[in-house]
Parts: structure tokens; C-alpha cells; sequence
């Protein structure tokens, strides 16, 4: 057998499975304002609804012989290219690891035979994630298992890497798919029992719904995310940041907060800067949005301006806040213990576009 690391083309006759739909296009003044996407935006998959349906779903699949299989262990993905110092970590750390060159490992169909022989009966939920190029690609959550019981086909190609510290070096539509994958599976878990009575749930539709097996209710229950507000509150030359206290040492960020049920993303924002820093503001702009399974989120990220600039800062919230002017941030990151956020959030994305100039 032999790993595939990354993207691949396909395997066997995939005439069974239904053909991509084409990409999403924008075009007009939508295409020429369209900003690169965020890290875990774009995982370049049709999701094709279409193919959750049968029961046999994933048989279908595998006789296709078109399938990856995307193994998820404790919210840990298989990667290749981690060889080095495994005390070293960190993105840079990473790459400077002999033979470091961080790559998403998915397994064909004839190794998906093999790994499900080897697992037997501790071969976790099943989640079609959607099709790319020809191949369709399936996550399996193998948490159940004791790092000892992995089979060695695993160990044999790569680690199980967590995805906050490899995901800025991975390929970007790889590192979108492991999202997806650790978003779904954490939803699963979340989700065994009915919340609606308190029975046990049923996996269906290839793992897009759980179904309450209690008929007097029969409730479904759908993949939910949920919405957070993060924001880059600007005075002139200046950008309003905060540090939790649990963050690595030194490091500040952007402010955010999850939306409240009856709220609007703009008074959402507006609520969270005030609550945060005692800070007012005004002209609040969209700027993207990144999906962030850290459990289970959606960063609508904004920028506002300042009406008032004096800060109070909520001790429950935050350690410190305060004004950073451009210059200085541009020539302080990483100096004398002071970090900006980590390269594959969006809020670093925010400050990032704000400190080149590209924010109105």
C-alpha cells in the first residue's frame, strides 16, 4: 500500500460518482473587492448533498474506488514531514525540523479496506465531507482507540499533529478539509443524546444528521457552528488590542465575543468592545469570516472606529488592553516578548491588512 500525501488524482473508474458541480464564481464589483481567503476558508470540496443520502453511502464510495479516507484521531490529524525535535514546536520551530515539510496524509480505498479490518469494531463515526477533483473524501473519528492500539499503518506514515500547530504550514485547501472534519466530528460527540429528551442519537444522511431513536420524539439534529464577532477597533493611527491572561505569554490580539440570541453582528460588536474595554464605537464594517473548530465557530471579522478611547478593561475578560500605534507594531512583533496573534487566525488578518493600509 502507499500513503497519499495531500492531493492526489483519482483512483479506479469514478464513472459512480455524480460529476462536481463548478466552482462558486463572483463576478462584477463582487470579484473585484473579493479578498484572499482566511487559513481554513477554502477547502476546494463540492459537498454534494446529493450523495449523503443512501445507506449505503459509503460502500458506494469505496467500490468506486474514488475515495480518501481523512483519519481523525482526538480532534488530531495525520501528517507527514514532522521529523525532528518533537519538543521544538510552534510554526517556525516546525519548519526547521529536519525533513520538515508538514503534509495532510489521506488514505486510497484499497488502505481504507485495511485500516477498517484493522479497527474492527472501534472504527468511529463515518462523515462524507464532500468531493474534490474526482475523489470523494470521508472522515472517521478513531478516538476510542489508545494511542498503543493505533495500527501501525498509521504510525508508518506520518503523526497526529494538532491542527492549531501545523495548520499555517499545511497546504490551504488541505488545511480547510481538516477543519471540516474536526468541526463535524466534535459535533458529533457533542451530540450522542437528544437534546430535546435525553435518548440516544443515530448517525444519518452520511453523517449530516443525528437522529433521536426515542419515536416518540424522533427529533433531528443538524451540524451546528457557532457565530463569534471578532473585531480591530481603530483611533487614527492607532489599533485597540487585548490579552487574556490564559494566552501564551506576551501575546495581544483583536477583541471578540460570541453573538447573543436577538443580536445583530454590528451590535454584537459594538457590545463586546464596551463590555471588554469600556470602548465606544462607531462605522462598523465587515471585512471576511473564517470557520475556527476550536471547538466549534464561524469569525465574522470586522473593523469599527472609536468614539471614545479611554479603556476600562473587564478583569473577567481581560488581563490588559491598550492603543498600539501602526509603526510601532510593525517593527515590535517579536521583540521583548511582545506577539501578535498566530498566523492562521483572522485576527491576525485583521491587523495585518490594517497595518498595510488596506483597511478604509
Amino acid at each position: 500500500m502507499k500513503s497519499h500525501d495531500g492531493n492526489q488524482g483519482a483512483i479506479g473508474d469514478a464513472s459512480t460518482i455524480a460529476p462536481a458541480r463548478p466552482a462558486m464564481r463572483v463576478s462584477g464589483p463582487m470579484a473585484r473587492q473579493r479578498k484572499p481567503e482566511n487559513y481554513y476558508a477554502e477547502s476546494g470540496l463540492d459537498r454534494a448533498a446529493h450523495l449523503r443520502e443512501p445507506e449505503d453511502w459509503f460502500e458506494r464510495l469505496i467500490e468506486a474506488g474514488a475515495a480518501r479516507l481523512v483519519p481523525v484521531w482526538r480532534s488530531k490529524h495525520l501528517v507527514a514531514g514532522m521529523e525532528g525535535d518533537p519538543s521544538k514546536t510552534g510554526v517556525a520551530a516546525i519548519m526547521e525540523r529536519p525533513g520538515g515539510n508538514p503534509r495532510a496524509i489521506f488514505f486510497d480505498t484499497e488502505e481504507a479496506r485495511a485500516l477498517f479490518d484493522d479497527l474492527g469494531e472501534k472504527n468511529g463515526e463515518r462523515v462524507f465531507l464532500g468531493e474534490r477533483a474526482g475523489i470523494a473524501y470521508v472522515a472517521v473519528d478513531i478516538s476510542d482507540l489508545d494511542e498503543e492500539e493505533l495500527p501501525a499503518p498509521l504510525a508508518e506514515r506520518g503523526v497526529f499533529a494538532d491542527l492549531r500547530m501545523v495548520g499555517p504550514v499545511l497546504d490551504r485547501a488541505d488545511g480547510a478539509l481538516f477543519a471540516y472534519a474536526r468541526g463535524m466530528l466534535t459535533w458529533h460527540r457533542r451530540h450522542l443524546y437528544c437534546g430535546v429528551c435525553g435518548s440516544p442519537t443515530q448517525v444519518r444522511s452520511a453523517g449530516h444528521v443525528r437522529m433521536c431513536t426515542n419515536e416518540d420524539c424522533g427529533s433531528s439534529h443538524f451540524p451546528r457552528t457557532d457565530p463569534a464577532v471578532i473585531m480591530l477597533v481603530i483611533d487614527g493611527e492607532r489599533a485597540l488590542l487585548g490579552r487574556q491572561a490564559v494566552w501564551p505569554p506576551g501575546m495581544h490580539s483583536t477583541l471578540a465575543g460570541f453573538v447573543e440570541p436577538g443580536e445583530t453582528l454590528e451590535a454584537a460588536v459594538a457590545r463586546e468592545v464596551y463590555e471588554e474595554a469600556g470602548v465606544e464605537i462607531e462605522n462598523v464594517r465587515y471585512h471576511s469570516s473564517q470557520p475556527w473548530p476550536f471547538p466549534s465557530s464561524i469569525m465574522l471579522g470586522f473593523h469599527a472606529d472609536a468614539v471614545t478611547t479611554e479603556i476600562a478593561t473587564n478583569d473577567s475578560e481581560l488581563e490588559s488592553a491598550g492603543w498600539f500605534e501602526r509603526e510601532w507594531l510593525k517593527k515590535n512583533d517579536g521583540v521583548d516578548g511582545f506577539r501578535l496573534p498566530r498566523l492562521d487566525s483572522i485576527s491576525r488578518r485583521l491587523i495585518e491588512d490594517w497595518l498595510k493600509g488596506e483597511v478604509d
